[in-house]
C-alpha cells in the first residue's frame, strides 16, 4: 500500500458530528457561490450605470463566470495534482471573497469583470471537488443523504441568497451587497478549516483520467443529461418573469414571492430526490424529465390564470429541484473510484449549459414569444430519455 493509500484509509468517514458539520459546511460554500454567480442578475441596473456601461453589457458579470466555472471544473482538479483537497476548497472561497472585495470597491468595468473570471474559477473548482466529498465525510450507508445537503445550498441560495443580495443592494447599494457576500465568504473559510478533516487526493486527476471516463458509456449519458435537462431548464427559466406575466397575468409585484415559493419547492425536491436516486437514480431522473417537461409544456395551454399559473410554477420548481442531486449520484455511481474526474465533467456540462440554455431562450423568445421556449424546454428536457435509455442499456446503475 503506498503512502497516499495508507492515509487515504485512515481517513475513511466515520459517524461523527464533525463529519455532519462539514457537509453542513461545504453546503454553505456551495450557498455562497451559487449566490455570487447570480447575485448580479437582480442588480444588473445600478452596477451599469455605476461602471458607465448599458445592461446588455453588464449582464457580462453574470455570463463571463458561468462559462469560466465550465472551463475551471475540468481543470482544476488535474492542476491541484495532490494537494489536500481541505486547503483547496478553503483556498477557493477565500478567491470568492477577495473577488466580492475587489468587486465592492472598484469603478472600472474592466477590473469588476477580471474579478468575475476569479468567481468563475472559484465556483467550477469548489464545485467539482465538493460534488463527490460525501463519499469521504460521512458512511456509504449516509452518502445520498449527505449529497441531498450539499446541493441543498444550490436550492437555498436561490431562495434565500440571491433575494437577499438584491434585498440588500436596493437598500444600501449594490457595493454593499457585494462587501456582505465576501464577508460571508471569510466565514465559510474560518469554517471549513474548522471542521474540515485532512483530505488527501488518494487519486489525483489526470487529463487521461477525464478521457476515461467520457469512453465509460454510463458517463457519457450522465453528461448528455446535464446538458439536455439544463439547457431545457434555462432556457425557460430565464424568461420565467415574462412568461408569469404575459400568459399568466401575474403583475411584476408578485414576483418575489413567487420565486421564494418556486426556490422551497425546489429544497423540497432536493431533498426527495436525493433519498430516491441513492435508491434507484436512472428511475428518479425518468420521473423527474417526465414531470419537468409537463409542467413546461402545460404552461402555456393550462397557466393562462394566476392560478394555474402558480400552481405550475411551484410543480415546475419540484421538479427541477431534484435535478442537481439526482446527477450527481448518477456520476458518483457511474465512477464511484473517480468521483473527481466525473464531477468536474458533470460540473463543467452544468455550467456551460446554464450559459447556453440562456442564449437559447433569448433567440428564442425574440423570433417566437415567450411560450416558444417553454416548449423549447419542454423538448429538451424530454430528450433526456434518449440519455436514461443509455445508460440503462450500458448497466451498472441502479
Amino acid at each position: 500500500m503506498t503512502a497516499i493509500e495508507t492515509s487515504a484509509a485512515q481517513d475513511l468517514p466515520v459517524a461523527t458530528a464533525r463529519g455532519w458539520f462539514a457537509v453542513v459546511t461545504v453546503s454553505l460554500g456551495i450557498f455562497a457561490l451559487v449566490t455570487a454567480e447570480q447575485l448580479p442578475i437582480g442588480l444588473l441596473t445600478p452596477l451599469g450605470s455605476a461602471l458607465g456601461v448599458s445592461e446588455g453589457t453588464a449582464g457580462l458579470v453574470v455570463t463571463v463566470p458561468g462559462l469560466v466555472a465550465a472551463l475551471a471544473a475540468p481543470l482544476l482538479p488535474i492542476v491541484i495534482g495532490r494537494l489536500d483537497r481541505r486547503w483547496v476548497l478553503a483556498g477557493l472561497i477565500a478567491l470568492m471573497a477577495a473577488s466580492h472585495a475587489v468587486s465592492a470597491i472598484t469603478t472600472s468595468f474592466a477590473v469588476m469583470l477580471a474579478a468575475r473570471v476569479l468567481v468563475g474559477v472559484s465556483i467550477g473548482g469548489f464545485w467539482a471537488i465538493a460534488g463527490g466529498l460525501a463519499l469521504r465525510l460521512v458512511p456509504e450507508r449516509s452518502v445520498p443523504r449527505a449529497t441531498a445537503i450539499v446541493f441543498g445550498g444550490v436550492a437555498a441560495a436561490n431562495v434565500l441568497g440571491v433575494p437577499l443580495g438584491t434585498w440588500i443592494g436596493g437598500l444600501s447599494g449594490w457595493q454593499t451587497a457585494f462587501a456582505a457576500l465576501g464577508g460571508l465568504g471569510l466565514l465559510i473559510l474560518l469554517a471549513l478549516l474548522a471542521v474540515l478533516p485532512r483530505l488527501p487526493a488518494t487519486r489525483p486527476v489526470r487529463p487521461g483520467e477525464l478521457l476515461a471516463g467520457l469512453r465509460d458509456a454510463r458517463v457519457r449519458a450522465g453528461i448528455l443529461a446535464t446538458g439536455l435537462l439544463v439547457t431545457g431548464h434555462f432556457a425557460a427559466f430565464t424568461f420565467l418573469s415574462p412568461a408569469l406575466r404575459n400568459i399568466s397575468g401575474i403583475g411584476s409585484e408578485a414576483m418575489g414571492p413567487l420565486l421564494l415559493a418556486y426556490g422551497v419547492a425546489g429544497i423540497a425536491g432536493n431533498f426527495v430526490s436525493g433519498a430516491a436516486a441513492g435508491r434507484h437514480v436512472l428511475r428518479t431522473l425518468l420521473v423527474i424529465s417526465l414531470a419537468l417537461a409537463a409542467a413546461l409544456s402545460l404552461f402555456p395551454l393550462l397557466g393562462r390564470t394566476p392560478i394555474t399559473g402558480v400552481v405550475l410554477l411551484i410543480a415546475w420548481g419540484l421538479a427541477f429541484g431534484g435535478v442537481s442531486v439526482s446527477l450527481q449520484t448518477w456520476m458518483l455511481k457511474a465512477a464511484p473510484h473517480a468521483a473527481e474526474a466525473s464531477t468536474s465533467l458533470y460540473t463543467s456540462m452544468f455550467n456551460f449549459a446554464i450559459a447556453l440554455g440562456a442564449f437559447v431562450g433569448g433567440l428564442i423568445v425574440n423570433l417566437v414569444a415567450v411560450s416558444g421556449v417553454l416548449w423549447l424546454g419542454a423538448a429538451l428536457v424530454l430528450l433526456t430519455l434518449t440519455a436514461v435509455r443509455m445508460a440503462h442499456r450500458a448497466g451498472g446503475l441502479t
